[in-house]
């Protein structure tokens, strides 16, 4: 049967595919629209099993605040010439909608949500199929607290989100969530650091004791002193402010507010 162009146009701007493959799908389909859809759909899950294999090392990271809720999320690509088209972008907001508005526990639990009836995990698939990249839902990152901040760095690349114990100035909360973008923390405090991590540490820093020659009585003493260094360079409270190298981040926020202080915070970054 004629396959009339616009009928091929209508089947484009519902799926994003190629002219011909609308074309061909309506062929196929004998000019039936939903079937039409299937079989896009179709083959472009067929096409994202084939490339399950390739490496998604571009995306778009992006992230919201608003309130007591928080999310961040990182939808990968193969090339930074899909990452920066405005169609992927604009996919990544909306699976990022999505997560603020349902707040899932698990980056599973996202994937089964549905956008325009259709789950993420399937329209992620379609999508692979439609731009010819592997593209996977890599990170997925939640904060709930009394108040948040959200800042996603300029290209697209690193975000971050920040819980507080109380509302505070919105500048000052960005601050922060600059602060964790720009000095990658690993976590609040020094309480927060798991004990594997702080073992890691101070195993390091005897045996570079050692090899400096230091005295083995001494060894302890000074690998807590290496271990102090590094959480005033890896836990957010306790790291240099930024902005003002003279304060820590904890002194910065009882500068703002005496009883302020930082809940937990998420960090992405495709920039490793």
């Amino acid at each position: 049967m004629e396959i009339k162009a616009a009928d091929v146009m209508k089947l484009r701007r519902a799926t994003n595919a190629g002219m011909m493959d609308c074309k061909k799908a309506l062929q196929e389909t004998e000019g039936d629209f939903d079937k039409a859809i299937d079989v896009i759909r179709k083959r472009g899950l067929i096409i994202a099993s084939k490339r399950a294999d390739r490496e998604a090392k571009e995306g778009c990271v992006l992230s919201h605040a608003e309130g007591g809720k928080a999310v961040i999320v990182s939808l990968n690509c193969e090339t930074d010439f899909v990452a920066m088209n405005e169609n992927f972008v604009n996919f990544t907001r909306q699976i990022l909608d999505v997560a603020f508005a349902n707040m899932p526990a698990t980056k599973e639990e996202l994937l089964a949500l549905q956008i325009d009836g259709r789950s993420i995990s399937d329209q992620i698939g379609e999508q692979t199929g439609i731009i010819g990249e592997k593209l996977e839902l890599a990170f997925y990152g939640k904060i709930e607290a009394e108040a948040t901040a959200a800042y996603i760095h300029p290209g697209n690349k690193l975000a971050t989100v920040v819980g507080f114990n109380q509302a505070a100035d919105a500048s000052v909360m960005r601050d922060v969530a600059m602060q964790t973008a720009a000095m990658a923390p690993i976590a609040v405090d020094k309480k927060d650091v798991s004990p594997d991590v702080i073992a890691h540490e101070l195993e390091i820093a005897r045996e570079k004791a050692r090899e400096e020659g230091k005295p083995e009585n001494m060894l302890e003493k000074i690998a807590e002193g290496r271990l102090n260094k590094f959480y005033q360079e890896s836990t957010l409270l306790n790291q240099s402010f930024v902005k003002d190298g003279k304060q820590t981040v904890k002194a910065y926020l009882a500068s703002c507010n005496k009883d302020l202080t930082i809940t937990g915070f998420e960090r992405f970054t495709l920039n490793n």
